[in-house]
């Protein structure tokens, strides 16, 4: 291989001094920098991936040895503000006719857990034979540990039409046999809270049917239950 090209330049004495092409350096030290920032940020994608696990497993060991339980939430009250129907001779053309009703329900919330719970937003329908009549919605709360707390929700329906499927039936139970059976429907959303972290949610379906009479203004009975807890 031939040597690399020299080239002088003139000394002090004249004599020309025979010097050797320098290559740049430039490059090797871009090099070495990309190579250091790429350590560091690999470094620190495993720092905090560390800290991420160790959090989740601190969280789980907690929620392991506290043994949440699902909380309870039971109608415990129902109370007959108003119910009425506008036209009640009108028993074979309900077409003509609405209804109105006015219902406040007191519901239960028990906290069985050695940790509090967060409820979030709740809604509950009445339903006569699957045809919804009103909706009432409960804003989400807080609970305590090791504590009972009632809760009120009340369902107003005026004046709706019933010019729908059944609208017969309901006509014919209120102004005839004096007794209108209804349900009561909800979906109750519910997080534990463990170390400000909330566990996954879950949701409790209640399923309550009442029976209401309209003259009286009162109600006949009650009885609730949980369709069942899923996640």
């Amino acid at each position: 291989m031939p040597p690399p090209p020299s080239s002088s330049r003139p000394g002090l004495n004249g004599h020309p001094i025979a010097t050797q092409n320098q290559q740049p350096y430039y490059r090797s030290y871009s090099s070495s920098s990309s190579a250091s920032l790429k350590g560091c940020c690999c470094c620190l994608f495993l720092l905090f991936a560390f800290l991420a696990l160790l959090v989740l497993a601190v969280v789980l060991i907690v929620i392991l040895a506290v043994k949440p339980k699902k909380p309870q939430f039971d109608l415990q009250q129902v109370a007959v503000v108003y119910m009425g129907i506008s036209n009640p001779s009108a028993v074979l053309d309900p077409t003509t006719a609405s209804l109105s009703l006015t219902i406040r329900m007191l519901f239960t919330a028990v906290n069985p857990n050695k940790v509090g719970i967060r409820y979030g937003e709740s809604s509950f329908t009445v339903m006569y034979k699957g045809m919804p009549l009103g909706r009432a919605t409960v804003p989400g709360f807080y609970q305590d540990a090791h504590s009972t707390r009632n809760v009120e929700a009340t369902i107003s329906v005026d004046r709706v039409n019933l010019m729908q499927a059944h609208a017969a039936d309901l006509v014919r139970d209120a102004s005839l046999n004096d007794r209108v059976e209804l349900t009561v429907r909800g979906d109750v959303g519910a997080k534990i809270r463990v170390m400000n972290f909330d566990s996954p949610g879950v949701q409790v379906s209640v399923n309550c049917g009442i029976g209401i009479s309209p003259r009286k203004q009162a109600l006949i009975y009650k009885q609730c239950g949980f369709d069942g807890l899923s996640v």
